[in-house]
């Protein structure tokens, strides 16, 4: 039958009289060997046509959704990628691709950690549920994935008339952060049994990194090649520019993309833009003020109203490292599921007014680590969010009386 499919219009009308069948309830598995034997490679530019064109003829944009995963399961591995371009390190699609991998590798981790609970009975539920709870915590920065598409690629999209498409994948990210949610919220059960367990991986634990995983094939088959042939590098160096109010997801890009156009270093195309900060007692040009923010003798983390880590200093020494896959993440999920409560438990009081500040102090490889959560208030006494204080003060318990004169230590 292949010989018979020789143009893009016969291979569309056949892909859209698969995908129909797959509507009604025929066999997924008749339907694949089907589009194998007549439609070897398709190009991904017709599988995304065939979606809007199925969408704009009256198929609801719901009935697409459900259909999503079946139709995406039978074209796997049929989709021709051969003409796809080429893409530059720290590129917005590289970073995406790369988080993919991240995603992929956490999804396989929690598998393995769900076949260890089915394999033994004597497995020590506490500390697995502990260890799928970090887990779930983690798979959650792919929020940040998905937001990343659907308000900075999704519209750029739009913009060339490809509509359909888009809404049905956001679709899908509705559905697997609630099924990452729900899984969350299950490993959180006191005193759950290993029987309950294994059912509930079924219904929820399962499906959410299946669904991860699953539109990580959908993104590099079909959405990420249709985009870098519809976007132009201008389009991609705006979604690049504003990814970072986004934040990344379990990675951080170490390269940063720029087109051969574009003169000048990001902090001065940053301070092209930007007035001066200024404040009751004075006023700082960004260059400034990120060179103070980076020179005094502690870490820095700022958490919003929303609770989500919004900056963190980049000082020389700093004592607890961080990447800028946090930025925007929940402050709850920045933290190991054993002191998740602790963290909950601080953000609560700050919040209704009953404490403004939180110290702890810790023994780091030697090191008196002193640690403290600041309330942050407006003039109303409104909260802003919290600031975490970091600070090595081993030096300052060594000192013994004054300093006087002028010495350097080297």
């Amino acid at each position: 039958m292949s010989e018979l499919i020789n143009n893009s219009e016969n291979r569309k009308k056949k892909l859209k009289e698969l995908i129909l069948r797959l509507h009604k309830g025929d066999s997924e598995q008749e339907v694949r060997q089907e589009l194998i034997q007549s439609l070897t490679n398709i190009p991904y530019g017709e599988v995304v046509e065939v979606e809007q064109e199925l969408i704009s003829e009256g198929l609801p944009e719901q009935e697409v959704l459900k259909l999503c995963d079946v139709h995406s399961a039978v074209l796997k591995g049929n989709i021709d990628l051969t003409t796809v371009k080429k893409i530059p390190d720290g590129h917005p699609v590289d970073v995406f691709i790369k988080e993919n991998k991240e995603l992929n590798q956490l999804c396989q981790s929690i598998e393995q950690s769900l076949m260890e609970l089915e394999s033994s009975e004597a497995v020590d539920i506490p500390k697995l549920v502990l260890k799928l709870r970090g887990q779930f915590n983690a798979l959650f920065d792919v929020d940040k994935h998905y937001q990343r598409k659907e308000y900075l690629l999704f519209p750029f999209l739009e913009k060339q008339g490809i509509t359909g498409p888009p809404k049905v994948m956001w679709g899908k990210h509705d559905e697997i952060r609630e099924l990452i949610k729900g899984s969350i919220e299950l490993l959180q059960t006191e005193g759950i049994s290993r029987d309950e367990l294994i059912a509930s991986s079924e219904i929820v634990l399962r499906p959410a990194i299946k669904g991860v995983m699953e539109m990580t094939t959908k993104e590099e088959e079909i959405l990420f090649p249709m985009a870098l042939d519809k976007l132009t590098e201008a389009d991609w160096y705006e979604i690049h520019k504003q990814q970072l109010e986004i934040g990344f997801c379990l990675y951080d890009p170490p390269t940063k993309w720029k087109p051969s156009w574009v003169e000048g270093s990001e902090l001065q195309e940053l301070n092209k833009t930007a007035e001066n900060i200024q404040l009751p007692t004075g006023s700082f040009s960004v260059e400034e003020l990120l060179a103070i923010l980076n020179t005094l003798p502690v870490d820095i983390t700022f958490v919003d109203k929303n609770d989500k880590v919004k900056y963190f200093s980049q000082s020389p020494e700093r004592i607890f490292q961080r990447n800028r896959a946090i930025l925007n993440r929940d402050v709850r999920l920045c933290h190991p599921p054993a002191s998740a409560h602790i963290v909950d438990k601080i953000i609560e009081d700050f919040k209704s007014g009953k404490a403004s500040r939180a110290p702890f102090w810790i023994n780091i490889g030697g090191n008196l680590i002193h640690i403290e959560y600041f309330a942050l208030r407006n003039e109303k006494g409104e909260y802003l969010g919290v600031l975490e204080v970091s600070h090595n003060v081993s030096v300052y318990r060594k000192l013994e009386g004054e300093q006087r004169i002028l010495s350097y230590s080297k």
